[in-house]
């Protein structure tokens, strides 16, 4: 098996960016860059000098827990046949992905960007496009969205879904690291991208694999891996920033540009288009990046991304901006861990999947957090044969939780020299649902009638025009599902 050397390391400090920038190969090393519109494809040479904007890979997952470790799973899954909107047998459906960003409305799945693996390089998706998926019927739609600002390939955005509009913030593009806001607003007949030139208050300084909490028409971001100038670095609390020693950027013998985590908290109001940074007080995390959040009411969650054995968790107070941090038993709490997804399932409970463990593995456990008693309970479920990282979670009608995308197999093998990923990485396009309550009556009988349509070919016509058109998706739904081999 071919292995691409990813880093040079010379210090150990755990997982936290299990998968780094893709940018930096050795100097000889070239890949192909796919052109979706005619098909070329053709040779781009990386330099080992890199770009300010560029830092060098980060050292932080070389953790020597990882030490020659590989893991590998052949999984059994569901693949669903799909037809296009126009009733077409072309079965359509989006590529499988990471890193992408996901949303449910109005029990529709909206799943924009990310990036796949082709010939063993890694491939960004499309910017202009984004997918819908009726989670009655299962059927797939893509729309165009159009534009003068499309944003360039991003990988290590975060994406947010407020008053209709989808927000991408930051991220890593062809140049470098950005912190450019993009909009589309979703309710209009065709979409088109909106750069965000206006906005009042100083942003964020340029970052990737953060997170963002929805609260009251606010985008309130939290940490992240990025770039700060001297000036930043000078007025930034050392227990805000902590700088990644192997990412320096110097003219001569001058340092100019910070690479590092953060742990800071950034406000933009969709309304006035603002950015302000909150006082903030209590015990905060660390910096981190790679983790997940959710949000609670009036608090917004957080839990991995940092290098501790056992899975943190911390609470910020959206209104009085008061940190908590949860102390729990150690030996009642998960595996550390970075790359999962998090998605709230009640007033106080979250629901965390997957993820790449602390001992470089990817994980294939589920998890509840119940913010009363402040305790984890490891949840028994039906999809033990299939874990992910780089996935998302959303909550959807009647409480499930519909996990899409991600990696099967995410391979790292460390040590304190080098930083390995191994080519062959498997991304998903299909869904997982995690039944988290029990079905209404009418959700029961909906899902019987829609596995057993023959039963009641003659009652269906008697059926109230919304009732019947329902029942049809669910028809569409059951009929359409084939069970398959994937490796």
């Amino acid at each position: 098996m071919a292995w691409n050397n990813r880093a040079s390391v010379t210090t150990t400090t755990g997982v936290k960016q299990a998968i780094s920038e893709r940018n930096y190969l050795k100097e000889e090393d070239t890949h192909n860059l796919k052109d979706r519109d005619n098909g070329r494809s053709k040779q781009a040479s990386l330099k080992n000098t890199f770009h300010q904007d560029k830092p060098p890979p980060p050292s932080s997952f070389c953790s020597p827990k990882l030490k020659n470790i590989l893991y590998f799973v052949v999984i059994r899954e569901v693949s669903q046949r799909r037809m296009d909107a126009a009733g077409r047998d072309a079965p359509v459906s989006p590529q499988e992905r990471s890193s992408h960003t996901a949303f449910i409305d109005n029990n529709t799945l909206y799943v924009w960007g990310g990036y796949r693996v082709v010939d063993g390089a890694d491939v960004m998706l499309p910017s202009d496009e984004i997918w819908l998926c009726d989670l009655n019927s299962g059927m797939w739609e893509r729309r165009e969205i159009a534009g003068s600002d499309v944003p360039r390939d991003l990988s290590g955005f975060c994406g947010a879904h407020v008053n209709s509009t989808l927000y991408i913030f930051a991220g890593c593009d062809t140049v470098g690291y950005t912190n450019d806001m993009f909009s589309v607003v979703l309710t209009e007949p065709h979409y088109s991208w909106n750069k965000v030139t206006d906005a009042k208050g100083e942003t964020p300084s340029p970052r990737n694999k953060h997170s963002c909490w929805v609260h009251r028409d606010r985008l309130i971001y939290f940490g992240g891996y990025g770039c700060k100038t001297i000036g930043q670095v000078r007025n930034t609390s050392s227990s805000s920033f902590v700088m990644d020693e192997m990412s320096l950027t110097t003219i001569g013998d001058t340092m100019f540009r910070f690479w590092g985590w953060n742990n800071e908290v950034n406000v933009f109001d969709t309304r006035t288009a603002t950015w302000t940074v909150p006082e903030t007080q209590g015990s905060a995390p660390t910096p981190r990046d790679c983790h997940s959040t959710a949000l609670l009411g009036n608090k917004g969650y957080v839990s991995g991304g940092a290098e501790t054995p056992e899975m943190d968790m911390f609470c910020l107070d959206l209104e009085s901006w008061t940190w908590t941090k949860f102390d729990i038993p150690l030996s009642c709490s998960p595996m550390g861990r970075s790359m999962h997804a998090m998605a709230a399932i009640s007033d106080h409970a979250v629901l965390v999947y997957g993820g790449l463990g602390t001992d470089g593995n990817t994980l294939n456990d589920a998890w509840l957090f119940n913010t009363l008693k402040r305790e984890w309970t490891n949840m028994n479920h039906a999809h033990e044969g299939k874990p992910r990282v780089c996935h998302t979670a959303n909550l959807g009608n009647d409480g499930d939780v519909v996990v899409f995308g991600g990696s099967s197999n995410l391979c790292i093998v460390a040590d304190t020299m080098v930083v390995l990923r191994a080519p062959s990485q498997h991304h998903c396009s299909n869904m997982i649902v995690f039944q988290m309550q029990p079905y209404s009556l009418s959700r029961l009988c909906e899902d019987f009638v829609g596995k057993n349509p023959q039963l009641f070919v003659r009652q269906l016509n008697w059926l109230p025009p919304k009732l019947k058109t329902k029942v049809d998706k669910r028809v569409a739904f059951f009929s359409s599902l084939t069970p398959c081999l994937t490796d």
